[in-house]
């Protein structure tokens, strides 16, 4: 016997003895199931004990349910909900609030199902379960999640319709369809709802995801963006209204940095007054660039915009509720934390100039670097000064010298670089030469400072995906990138990017380092790396629509929809009416629904009435619930001999009714009509 047919064999066993268990049994078992699909999603970011205490509970509400054993006393069931507070509140130091709720609601949802002695108990695990499907949303409103609660909804429904099915074994299909068939007659409700029920905040933002990721920080260290290279999440998303830019020009500003203690980059405390600083002077080149970008949460007060966009009113970002302000080092800030997705459209110019174009003493603080670390780069800078041909450059042509060193010293990209001790310029620059984005850009500054020009650490994203999602260019953690600029008299600040010298594919194409794919996406890899891609992108589009047309459908949106209906200025009163209008006309149509059904429905109980009619006009007395045979038996008692033709025909409409004979109804009344008219032969007494 075969390995395959030894596993089959006692699966088909247990679906047999499935199939014959007491209909009490399957159903209890098939809502036990139900729970569990539902809540587990929570278990992942619950305490440990709450997923080992729902486990347990609903193992043993199985067995229960086996083996036909008794369910416990309300004593034990009390002392677990005791003991699952009292942990609740050592773990939360509360019991109020999101955690804390969430952590008893599924704690009562499972310890009930050890209750289940009524329909009563039954219709309450229902409602807690529809609730439960709700407080999902607090956490996460993707699209799989959105997917996982309808199939939980679904199931929930059908355990609700077994509840209330007859005596008998209907089997789960047959609930499942009813099920299914109620939740697509609340679809037109539930779109009416969507679209025109008003916006109100907070209650309708995006729940504060704590797995958000960045690629960007307020502070930069040696190795720290290497670590985040292997992320494959998407940081956000960007279109543009006009030819979309080459590659190695998408630069998304993010943190300038401009102090250095010799492992990592933070932003600069100037040393001189607010007048003496370096301003955010800018000078635009060429036509504009429309584009609008779709920003996922970040927990940063930050937005990675484009480079350069200006702080115009045709350009500049701006959504409801919202601050944003450009800062003196062009980037731009936000009033609080991106924690929610955040959908804007603004205008940059990739051909620009920004920063005084003269002297400022605010630029000395941008040539400081920290006392007695890294001695041999400083003096590589001081020897490379000591070359004639460089000893009176401007700082355009002191950069182009160290990139070409860069570029012909033998230097590595690496995503695998290794930590650095105390002195890492010197250590990188001379020894190892492996290093990621950030270790080539420290580098250049290090150098650049060492030859008296300023220049800071500027970090962001660089590039974005080959491929194009539905119209949007995607940009992933993965594109986080770092860069250097340096001062040019005359111009102001100039981008300098040294990964381009020793990876110039990096930043040209625009193509992050690919990350090592996880084990189903590396399988797939294995198989065909194109059915991956193909996948995962079209997963991605998917979830953009759902963010776009779903989770980012706002008040501004529900406007757009009114104004597209005819309503020139609407507003929240039209808001109303239209919702309030078009929830009248759908109950008037549910109305007259049921009243049409009501009167197509069963076609032999309004024969039944005609009948009982026809009989009380020849003095026969019949009640509305009597069925045939007892109208029959009462019109031979009370016409005698001359209602036998009635009888009969009364007798044949028993036989179809409930025998399942065949029976043309309107030929039997035709014929029931004429013998039973009055005066007609065989009806007299």
């Amino acid at each position: 016997m075969s390995t395959l047919a030894a596993v089959r064999m006692p699966a088909r066993a247990a679906l047999a003895r499935l199939a014959h268990l007491p209909r009490e049994a399957r159903d209890t078992l098939f809502l036990l199931a139900v729970i569990a699909f539902t809540i587990a999603p929570h278990l992942l970011r619950l305490p440990a004990w709450v997923g080992v205490m729902a486990s347990a509970v609903l193992a043993w509400r199985a067995r229960l349910a086996l083996v036909g054993g008794a369910l416990p006393n309300r004593w034990l069931v009390t002392a677990l909900l005791v003991l699952a507070a009292g942990l609740t509140l050592w773990g939360e130091r509360t019991m109020l609030g999101k955690e804390a709720g969430v952590t008893m609601l599924v704690v009562l949802m499972t310890l009930k199902t050890l209750e289940l002695r009524a329909r009563r108990d039954a219709l309450v695990v229902f409602f807690l379960g529809f609730f439960l499907v709700l407080t999902h949303f607090l956490y996460s409103q993707t699209l799989a999640i959105g997917l996982w609660m309808l199939l939980a909804l679904w199931g929930l429904l059908a355990a609700l319709v077994l509840a209330h099915m007859p005596v008998g074994r209907p089997p789960l299909a047959r609930a499942g369809a009813v099920a299914l068939r109620a939740a697509l007659l609340g679809l037109p409700l539930m779109a009416v709802l969507f679209l025109l029920f008003p916006r109100i905040g907070p209650l309708w933002g995006l729940p504060q995801d704590a797995g958000a990721r960045t690629g960007l920080s307020g502070s930069l260290r040696l190795g720290g963006v290497a670590e985040v290279a292997d992320d494959d999440s998407i940081a956000l998303r960007v279109r543009f209204t006009g030819p979309m830019p080459p590659p190695g020009r998408l630069y998304f500003r993010g943190p300038v940095l401009s102090s250095f203690d010799g492992r990592e980059w933070t932003r600069l405390m100037p040393t001189f007054p607010v007048a003496q600083r370096p301003r955010a002077e800018i000078r635009l080149l060429g036509a504009p660039l429309g584009y609008e970008m779709v920003i996922e949460p970040s927990r940063l007060p930050l937005l990675p915009l484009l480079e350069l966009t200006p702080d115009r009113p045709d350009a500049a970002p701006a959504l409801p509720g919202w601050l944003f302000t450009l800062r003196p080092d062009a980037q731009w800030q936000a009033d609080r934390a991106v924690d929610e997705r955040l959908r804007l459209r603004a205008a940059a110019w990739i051909d620009y100039h920004q920063g005084p174009t003269a002297a400022v003493p605010g630029l000395a603080d941008l040539v400081r670097l920290p006392a007695g670390l890294n001695p041999r780069t400083l003096a590589w800078a001081a020897q490379l000064r000591a070359d004639p041909a460089l000893a009176r450059a401007d700082a355009r042509t002191l950069a182009a010298a160290v990139l070409e060193h860069i570029g012909r010293a033998g230097f590595t990209y690496t995503m695998q670089p290794g930590a650095y001790g105390a002195d890492a310029v010197d250590e990188f620059w001379f020894d190892r030469k492996l290093g990621f984005c950030e270790h080539f850009a420290t580098a250049f500054v290090v150098v650049m400072r060492a030859l008296r020009v300023p220049a800071r650490i500027v970090t962001g994203y660089q590039g974005a995906d080959p491929e194009v999602q539905d119209g949007w260019l995607v940009v992933r953690q993965s594109n986080a990138h770092a860069w250097a600029e340096y001062w040019q008299p005359g111009e102001g600040w100039v981008r300098a990017d040294p990964t381009a010298a020793v990876a110039p594919g990096r930043v040209r194409a625009g193509v992050a380092p690919r990350p090592p794919g996880g084990t189903v996406a590396g399988a797939l890899d294995r198989i065909d790396p194109q059915i991956a891609r193909q996948l995962r992108v079209a997963w991605e589009t998917v979830n953009n629509r759902w963010n776009l047309w779903v989770l980012n459908y706002s008040r501004g949106r529900q406007f757009e929809l009114l104004r597209a209906l005819g309503i020139r200025q609407p507003d929240w009163q039209d808001l109303a009416s239209a919702l309030v209008g078009l929830l009248a006309a759908a109950a008037l149509a549910g109305a007259g629904w049921a009243w049409w059904d009501r009167r197509r429905q069963d076609p032999w109980q309004r024969l039944q009435r005609r009948v009982q009619q026809r009989l009380a006009a020849l003095g026969v007395d019949v009640a509305p619930h009597e069925p045939p045979h007892t109208r029959a038996t009462r019109v031979r008692a009370a016409l005698g001999a001359g209602g036998q033709a009635l009888a009969a025909h009364l007798d044949a409409f028993a036989r179809a009714r409930y025998g399942g004979q065949a029976l043309d109804r309107r030929r039997w009344w035709r014929e029931f009509s004429a013998l039973a008219a009055p005066g007609a032969a065989g009806t007299a007494r």
